[in-house]
């Protein structure tokens, strides 16, 4: 039970956890700064868990400042692809294939729905508290101070505090500024401002949301409780920076907590949050962190472009963007490329790894899919004439040439084409090629004979001799023209004989073909009766060949 849609989850969730952990060890080394840089290191590790990894090295792999020829991925891309996806979905060496939950236990589903129960009921309490708030809020009246933000005063038993992200207004409890000094009120008051001016509660919202969606990770509750402590210590240095005196300072809040409730909402910042003893003890002792020496900032700035710009890098780097182009050595010696002739029916495609390519009457996407050696379904973009305009195409390998073929190919769509690429993997619907009821119609192989391995394939007619199931399944991609997974089991070779009726759109055949029966059956009903197979709807990671630009082709 391995949902293809779990492995990015998984990759996401170890990253975040990955960061948080080296925001952890920051805040151990700023431990003697400033209270604000503190806060701001926990923010951005509550923010990794809005931000993928893996979205940042796909930014990074659209940045195209290279060429690089389309050949193997190099053992950096392999590594960092390795590193940064250590849960990639297990199955078959295909790199198609992709392990379906069982059909009888809805995993995805189940993960889901829980997830789904814990969302909506921490949401459900969030909203249920804001609104109790705003309700106080309403029913207080008016203050007439002189701070920039409305005040009001309420009968609720709340501790001052700020109210509202973008309109925030300052909740005072009734009857406080005759309950405290006026020195203990105004250090109370500039204690609330400063939330305002760091706009705490928008920060506290962000961090209310990334709780909200991974609340099953008890990291970003742990994260968050850092955030509010962080965000009270760094007020309490912003007053005593502004003159206050510690003493007064801290038997005002002290006299608040004895009086009234601390706000049920983190993102209602308010004065009595964190641990309240270190607080009045830094207060007393007049503790104000320093400011951030060189080294510090060096190390900030530096973690920050790791965090952000490493993974872009990562992405650029081991970009599988590609323009076609490859050495000299694996390019054609000649080559000609020429639009075919109106009207001109003959259509032929060969190619041999020492020889060259001799091709006639055929399209761009065709060459396209030969020379990387992909399936219809594998390719996207691109204008309309790759498919409708036909190119003659002869060309010929140097001397000693072998096994380069596709290598070359790719040269010249670069060269004549200017062909710009780049590969993506996406979750496509794919068909599944499993046992029908009653097992396969067909014997194993036992003797090898001329011509095994080979497919005859005509309009509407595919047969096989000593061929396996995945030959079969990558046979039958172009006849249903999407992915077709081997899930029969089977193993061994086999003969196969298929004959069905091909659809109205199907491309005909050559002349020389005999016609198939218009009455036959259709494709799935043949797999069904003369091979006993059948054909499984489901969805898979599908790797994809994008065109990012192409031009017709440069004269000879």
């Amino acid at each position: 039970m391995n949902p293809a849609w779990l492995s990015p989850i998984g990759n996401h969730l170890w990253q975040s956890t990955l960061l948080a952990g080296v925001a952890g060890l920051l805040t151990l080394t700023l431990r003697k700064n400033h209270a604000r840089v503190r806060h701001s290191v926990w923010l951005a590790a509550s923010c990794k868990f809005l931000v993928p990894l893996s979205l940042l090295i796909a930014l990074g792999g659209h940045v195209r400042w290279r060429t690089v020829p389309e050949v193997a991925p190099s053992s950096l891309s392999a590594v960092m692809d390795q590193v940064s996806q250590p849960f990639a979905p297990s199955g078959d060496a295909s790199p198609f294939v992709v392990t379906a939950p069982r059909a009888d236990i809805p995993f995805p589903t189940v993960v889901l729905a829980i997830w789904l129960c814990g969302f909506l009921g921490i949401a459900c309490s969030w909203w249920v508290r804001w609104r109790r708030i705003r309700a106080t809020t309403r029913a207080g009246s008016l203050l007439h101070l002189e701070i920039p933000i409305q005040a009001v005063s309420s009968p609720t038993l709340v501790e001052p505090s700020v109210f509202g992200v973008f309109r925030p207004v300052l909740l005072l409890p009734e009857g406080l500024l005759e309950r405290l000094t006026p020195a203990q009120s105004q250090t109370i008051i500039t204690h609330e401002l400063c939330h305002v001016r760091h706009r705490d509660n928008l920060i506290a919202s962000i961090h209310m949301f990334v709780e909200t969606v991974f609340w099953f990770h008890p990291l970003v509750w742990w994260i968050g409780k850092r955030m509010v402590e962080e965000r009270e210590r760094a007020c309490d240095e912003e007053v005593l920076r502004l003159g206050s005196e510690p003493r007064v300072y801290a038997e005002g809040i002290l006299n608040v907590c004895k009086l009234y409730l601390e706000s049920p909402l983190v993102c209602v910042a308010g004065v009595t949050g964190a641990n309240l003893n270190r607080r009045v003890e830094a207060i007393m002792a007049n503790r104000v962190g320093q400011g951030l020496n060189r080294a510090k900032k060096l190390l900030l700035a530096g973690a920050g472009i790791a965090a952000l710009a490493g993974p872009i890098a990562i992405g650029t780097v081991c970009s599988p963007t590609t323009r076609a182009q490859t050495p000299s050595s694996q390019a054609f010696e000649v080559a000609s490329v020429k639009p075919t002739k109106p009207g001109t029916r003959d259509f032929h495609f060969f190619g041999a790894p020492n020889q060259g390519i001799d091709a006639a009457n055929v399209p761009l996407n065709t060459l396209i899919l030969s020379a990387y050696n992909l399936k219809s379904v594998q390719l996207t973009g691109g204008p309309d004439w790759i498919h409708d305009e036909h190119y003659d195409i002869v060309a010929k390998a140097p001397p000693n040439t072998t096994n380069r073929s596709h290598q070359m190919l790719q040269t010249l769509l670069a060269d004549r084409f200017k062909l710009i690429t780049h590969r993506e993997t996406r979750v496509l619907p794919v068909l599944a090629l499993v046992l029908a009821k009653g097992g396969p119609k067909f014997g194993v192989v036992k003797e090898t004979r001329p011509g095994d391995g080979d497919f005859k394939i005509g309009r509407g007619r595919l047969s096989g001799q000593a061929v396996t199931m995945q030959d079969l399944a990558d046979m039958l991609v172009n006849q249903v023209d999407r992915i077709v997974l081997d899930k029969t089991g089977l193993t061994g070779k086999f003969d196969i004989n298929l004959q069905w009726t091909p659809d109205v759109n199907a491309a005909p055949g050559n002349d020389r073909e005999v016609a198939p029966d218009p009455d036959g059956p259709s494709l799935a009903t043949a797999l069904s009766e003369q091979l006993g197979l059948r054909f499984e709807a489901t969805k898979a990671p599908v790797p994809i060949l994008v065109i990012d630009h192409v031009e017709r082709p440069t004269a000879n």
